[in-house]
Formats: structure tokens, C-alpha cells, sequence
């Protein structure tokens, strides 16, 4: 268990092995502020009844595991994407075909296009800017990655080869594949 003190509660982490003695002792020496609580491990009921009761007096937020990214699964689509045709998952997207312009793509994961991404791809949809845009041709006029959005500038486009667009530095970067930014 680790406990540190936040501007307006006490973030509260239990890694599975505590007991409700322990988290009792524990938090009736620290101030009276609400808990955030983050689970990384299995918590018996007891402590769990016991995390609950003193929720109760101060105050009970759960978090999500600092780190964990659950992506659910990777949908597959087998096919060019036409235009107004939209495809939305909770997961990472592969598309064997391209993506033509009028068509969309929003994943929660990534997205990899294995042919030309001309229409618009929105990965990291709910917010994971560790997502990323892979494509055998980038030729898209809008990318976006979790809440950063990237226009491409006007003119025409040579062909690059496969590249990957990420976020880094708070900004949306091209790059080849296996290259750094």
C-alpha cells in the first residue's frame, strides 16, 4: 500500500496484500481528506468493505491503474473503405485496402492502414496519445491522435513510403517506419 497526499485528497494505492487492519491504521493517522483509490492488485472483500466504510466518512474515488492502457481487441477490416463509409472500435483498426477520402476511422487504439490512408483517422480516440497512425501512404488532409489534431499543408504530395504519425511534444509528427522523430 502507498499513500500520498494530493492538493484536495489522499491518492491511496493498494497492491493487493493489505488487510483492513492495516488500511484502518493506516489512514486514522492522516487527515480527513477524500480518498482516490487505484487498485493494482486483488483486494480480499474485507478490505474491500473496509476501503467502502471509510469512503463513506471522507469520500471515495476510484482511478484506473497509472500505466494501464486496456485496449480491447484489434478489428479487422478486409477491404477498401469507400467514402462515407465510418468505422468506429473501441480497439486498434487494421484495414487491408485503403481508406478513400469521405471515409472515416476513429479507434480508441491505433490505426494501420495497409495501403493509402486518404480519409480521416482519428486514433487514441478517448484520449490515449500513445496511439499512433501507421499507413503504406499517408496522403490524408486531417490526422488526429487523442485531442491533438494535424492538417497536411497544401500542394502536391511526393510519394514518402510507409510512414507513422505520432504524438511528441505535444504535436502530431511524421516518420518513416523504424525511424525516430
Amino acid at each position: 500500500m502507498r499513500i500520498r497526499a494530493t492538493l484536495n485528497a489522499l491518492a491511496l494505492r493498494l497492491d493487493g496484500n493489505e488487510t483492513p487492519e492495516m488500511l484502518r491504521k493506516a489512514l486514522a493517522e492522516l487527515p480527513s481528506l477524500p480518498l482516490e483509490v487505484e487498485v493494482a492488485g486483488v483486494v480480499t472483500q474485507g478490505t474491500l468493505e473496509a476501503l467502502l466504510e471509510l469512503g463513506r466518512e471522507r469520500g471515495l474515488q476510484l482511478r484506473p491503474q497509472r500505466g494501464e492502457k486496456y485496449i480491447p481487441y484489434t478489428e479487422v477490416i478486409d477491404q477498401t473503405l469507400r467514402s462515407g463509409a465510418r468505422v468506429e472500435s473501441p480497439g486498434t483498426v487494421v484495414v487491408l485496402g485503403d481508406v478513400n477520402a469521405g471515409a472515416e476511422i476513429i479507434a480508441a487504439g491505433d490505426i494501420i492502414v495497409v495501403g493509402k490512408l486518404r480519409g480521416l483517422a482519428h486514433a487514441g480516440a478517448t484520449g490515449q496519445e500513445e496511439a499512433a497512425i501507421w499507413a503504406m501512404s499517408l496522403e490524408a488532409k486531417q490526422l488526429r491522435i487523442a485531442h491533438h489534431v494535424a492538417q497536411s499543408p497544401d500542394g502536391e504530395k511526393s510519394a514518402r513510403g510507409p510512414e507513422r504519425a505520432r504524438v511528441a511534444e505535444g504535436r502530431i509528427v511524421l516518420e518513416a517506419w523504424g525511424k525516430k522523430a
